[in-house]
């Protein structure tokens, strides 16, 4: 499978394990031309087209079932695009669909403010997710 780049709350491990049920192999990964965009309303942000360069993880060793684990996940919200890495890997992300404001996400605002009770949900998401 391919390899993911994530910029938002999917960089945290304690939301990978609470989605996934493990932390997978994690490594720093710039993208250029794209930004991790606030949204209004919401405490995660969306990826967008603009100049300068996106932060985030690069996510390897996922499997299929995982992928579309997150997939569900991210929902009609986003679309997966492949994007180049500033070092060249290509990688797929996670593109905002829809409105978003002209202001960057802060993801250590989001770990001091957010994180604890994020998590919790993430992890009610997954049950709800492996009943259906």
């Amino acid at each position: 499978m391919p390899d993911l780049f994530v910029y938002g709350t999917l960089r945290f491990p304690e939301v990978l394990d609470a989605l996934l049920g493990r932390v997978p192999e994690l490594s720093p990964a710039r993208a250029e031309g794209w930004r991790a965009a606030a949204l209004p309303g919401r405490v995660y942000p969306g990826l967008v087209a603009a100049p300068g360069t996106a932060d985030g993880l690069l996510i390897s060793g996922l499997g299929a079932d995982e992928f579309a684990l997150l997939h569900a996940y991210e929902d009609a919200e986003y679309e997966v695009v492949e994007i180049r890495l500033t070092d060249g890997r290509p990688a797929l992300a996670y593109r905002w669909l829809h409105e978003a404001l002209d202001e960057d996400w802060d993801p250590e605002r989001f770990a001091a403010q957010v994180l604890d009770a994020y998590v919790p949900g993430c992890a009610a998401w997954r049950t709800e997710y492996h009943v259906r």
